[in-house]
Formats: C-alpha cells, sequence, structure tokens
C-alpha cells in the first residue's frame, strides 16, 4: 500500500536533494577555479574548505525552504510548471538569504575574499539539476505505476456524474497510480459497471469494507441529490481514518475551478476565481497600462500622424471613428479607431458587421484594417481607463444582448476591463470566427490572468496579432 511506500519516497527524495546540492555546489566551485584560471589568473581564491564549510548551513536551508514550498508534496497532486516556479521561489530566498549572510560575515577576513560569483553560479546549477531531478523522478514513478507498482488504493462514494469523470481522468493517466477498487451506491445495482470499475455494494458496506485496512483513501464522489448522507459518510471515514476527499458534483452548476475563502471558519465557495478581483492585482495591471499606453502613443505617434493624413487626404469624414462598447461591469464607453469607412449612417452602422469585399470599407481603409493600424487610437482609450492593453476584447451592446442569450458565461468577460489585444486574439479568434471559442479563451485568460501571462500576450501580439486575416 501507497501509504507504508510515501514516507519511505519522501526520505529518498530528501536525501537526493542534498546530494544534488553538494554536486551543484561542487559544479559551482569547479566553475569559479577554472573561470580564475583562464580570466583573472593574477588574482588568488580562498581554500576550498572555506566555501565548502558554508554548505553545513546551505543544505538545510533549502531543504526547510524546500518543505515550505511544497516540493516533498506527492508528484499526483503537483504540475510540473508549478513544481519548477517553486523550485525557482525556494532558489532565490535561498540565495537572498546566503547574500545577506556573507555580508554579515565581510568582517571576517576570510570571507571577506568568498568570490560573490560563486553564489550566483550555485543558484543557477541547482535550479538546473533540482529541476532535472525532480522530472527524472516523476519519469520513474510514471513507468513504476503504469506497470501497477506503487498503487494508491481508493474506494468511491456514490455513483454520479462525478464518479465517471473521476474514473475517465484516472484511466486516462495510468502514471498516477490510482487502484479503484469499486464503487458504492444506494440507487445503483449490484454489478452496474462503468469502464471495468463496478458498483460492489451500498453504503451501508462502507464500515466492513474499512475494517479491512486494505484502502489508501475513500474519494465521496455522492450525486447532489444525496448530500444529505454526507455527514454519516464522513464520520464513518473518519473514524477509520483513512484519508477522504470530496469531489463535489456540481460540474453542472459551477462550471469552472471554483476557490475557496475562509469566513471566520465558514467555508465559502466561489463560483469563479478572477484574480483581477484582488486590489493588489487590479492596481498592478492599471500601472503597467498606464505607462504601456504612454509609450505606445509615443512609440506610435508618427504611424498615427502618417494614417490621419491619409484618411483625410482619401476619404471625407472624421478622421476618428467612436463607436459604443460593453465594457468593465456591463458599462458602456466610446472606443476610438481610425476610420476605415465611408460615413454612414448610425443605425445601418449599428446592425451590420463588416462583410467580405464590404463596399462600405476605404481602399486604405482595408489595409490598416489588415495591419490592425485602425486600433492604435485605443491606447488612449487604455490611458482614460476605459480598456486594458491585453483583455477579451469588448462588442457593441446589440451583440451582446444576443451574445448572453445564445453563448453560455458570455457576460463573465465584463468582470475585467476589455483590452486592445487578448488571448482569443492571438490565437486566430478575431473578426469573423467563432464566438463560443473566442469566450472559451478569454475565461481562461480571465481565471488565470497573471502580470507575466499580459506580457506574454504582448510579446506574441508582435508575431501573431498585427496582421488579421478576418479583417474585411
Amino acid at each position: 500500500m501507497i501509504k507504508n511506500n510515501q514516507p519511505m519516497l519522501n526520505r529518498l527524495h530528501i536525501a537526493l536533494d542534498v546530494l544534488v546540492m553538494v554536486v551543484s555546489y561542487a559544479l559551482a566551485w569547479t566553475g569559479l577555479y577554472v573561470g580564475n584560471i583562464l580570466f583573472t589568473p593574477d588574482r588568488g581564491l580562498l581554500p576550498p574548505r572555506y566555501y565548502f564549510a558554508l554548505l553545513v548551513g546551505i543544505v538545510p536551508l533549502y531543504l526547510i525552504l524546500y518543505t515550505v514550498f511544497h516540493l516533498y508534496e506527492p508528484k499526483r497532486i503537483q504540475q510540473r510548471r508549478y513544481e519548477f516556479v517553486n523550485i525557482l521561489k525556494a532558489n532565490l530566498i535561498g540565495l537572498l538569504v546566503i547574500t545577506m549572510v556573507l555580508f554579515l560575515l565581510n568582517n571576517n577576513l576570510y570571507y571577506q575574499e568568498y568570490s560573490r560569483r560563486m553564489v550566483y553560479y550555485f543558484f543557477v546549477i541547482n535550479v538546473v539539476m533540482e529541476t532535472a531531478e525532480r522530472n527524472g523522478i516523476r519519469l520513474i514513478l510514471r513507468t513504476i505505476r503504469a506497470r501497477g507498482y506503487n498503487q494508491k488504493h481508493i474506494l468511491l462514494l456514490g455513483y454520479s456524474r462525478t464518479a465517471e469523470g473521476f474514473i475517465d481522468r484516472v484511466q486516462m493517466n495510468p502514471e498516477w497510480g490510482y487502484h479503484i477498487w469499486g464503487i458504492l451506491d444506494d440507487n445503483s445495482p449490484l454489478g452496474r459497471e462503468y469502464k471495468g470499475v463496478r458498483v460492489i455494494g451500498a453504503t451501508h458496506d462502507l464500515e466492513s469494507i474499512l475494517e479491512l485496512n486494505t484502502l489508501d483513501e475513500i474519494a465521496i464522489t455522492l450525486g447532489l441529490a444525496e448530500y444529505a448522507k454526507l455527514e454519516a459518510i464522513v464520520a464513518a471515514c473518519e473514524k477509520s481514518g483513512v484519508h477522504t476527499k470530496f469531489i463535489p458534483d456540481y460540474n453542472n452548476v459551477l462550471p469552472t475551478r471554483p476557490y475557496t475563502e475562509d469566513l471566520q471558519g465558514l467555508p465559502v465557495i466561489n463560483i469563479r476565481h478572477v484574480p483581477l478581483n484582488s486590489m493588489f492585482n487590479r492596481t498592478v495591471k492599471r500601472a503597467v497600462d498606464i505607462f504601456g499606453s504612454l509609450v505606445g502613443i509615443i512609440l506610435f505617434s508618427p504611424v498615427m500622424l502618417l494614417t490621419a493624413i491619409v484618411i483625410k487626404i482619401t476619404s471625407p469624414g472624421p478622421l476618428i471613428f467612436k463607436q459604443e462598447r460593453v465594457g468593465l461591469h456591463n458599462r458602456t464607453f466610446q472606443m476610438y479607431k481610425f476610420r476605415s469607412m465611408t460615413v454612414q449612417p448610425p443605425s445601418e452602422e449599428k446592425n451590420k458587421w463588416t462583410t467580405p469585399h464590404d463596399p462600405r470599407v476605404t481602399p486604405f481603409g482595408h489595409f490598416i484594417r489588415k495591419c490592425s493600424i485602425d486600433e492604435i487610437p485605443q491606447f488612449f482609450n487604455v490611458l482614460k481607463g476605459d480598456m486594458s492593453l491585453v483583455g477579451p476584447r469588448p462588442e457593441r451592446p446589440l451583440f451582446v444582448e444576443r451574445f448572453k442569450e445564445e453563448i453560455p458565461r458570455y457576460m463573465i468577460k465584463h468582470q475585467v476591463r476589455p483590452g486592445m489585444t487578448g488571448w482569443a486574439q492571438i490565437n486566430g479568434y478575431r473578426g469573423d470566427t467563432s464566438i463560443t471559442k473566442r469566450i472559451e479563451h478569454d475565461l481562461y485568460y480571465i481565471e488565470n490572468w497573471t502580470l507575466g501571462f499580459d506580457f506574454r500576450i504582448m510579446f506574441l501580439t508582435f508575431f501573431k496579432g498585427f496582421i488579421n486575416k478576418n479583417a474585411y
């Protein structure tokens, strides 16, 4: 049973981490030594014992940091990218602590001569080797578990959509090493089967099964209509001491990954996690928007000037086209664009999308739409606070009213400021493309926002976002 293996695996993992740290430190010292011979041969180095004496403090410090950043959690519940981020965070804090200690030791005659390059070499080498070590462990565990070893034995309580979803995911990921014994359910006949997993009894059989002491875990997968049994089932599981997890059957009610907050001991489940609801995140994003819009206005001012001149020469009418769009919290605002069409009655403009070979688009207008030059004035919308550099693209009120009835979760996009560019746009969903797919990408952005994600989208916009093959 895996509950007997996990402590042993953790001890082995710690031993490997110690080995990796020592090897990384030795490689860092070797790099320092070789570099000193090649580039600064006239400058001596401290004897190795003074460098390696610091390992006495570095090893326990890093083991504590790795524990704090959950780097000894089972691999089943850690995604690779989050594990790498945690390795990076732990090593960055370790780097700061070592630097501070060396600063305090500066009065010591020997450590005045300690090369600070050694610390940076160690940081880089250790991050690379710790990441490689953990990926190696993942590969080994995946191979072992796919062959049926190091299994976690689990029993499902309740036959529901959630139970089927759990079974689907376990069977798609044999490297997780889950072995599902069966399902206990009060409303299904004995022997009912889903992808090889059978109903082996009713929930009143739970205590007798727990007495066998062969389970690592219980997963409660009751249907919504059966939640009255939840308290008694949890009590029985807790009494046995078997680790228990609750997988709620709310996929059709809460279609995304919710998060829980604590109100003085009362757990509150938020239907949707929106990082930009945080005041700190909003403030940081707004600061980037203000700075970025000012830079954009200055950088593109020659392009805007030239575009304004050509529009004025080639087509009578105003330079800037203002159009009502729906933004943050469903409030409307006037979005700016360079005019790319002939002047038309507002009633006609509001009710029609641009179509291929649309006669309303001027020849120069077709060019600036294709290259997204018509969107440049939206830097002023960003500066005003109507828009953001990155976010879901805003739509006209008429189409918002239509889409909110036709497309589930469409209105969620208005929980954040609309953007000049977005995750949907750099993935090709611009112009006359699937609104449903566009909303899927917008929701992914809203729920997974980070400042780094914004920078990634802005960077990719230069390569994928300017030329719009769906612009007419």
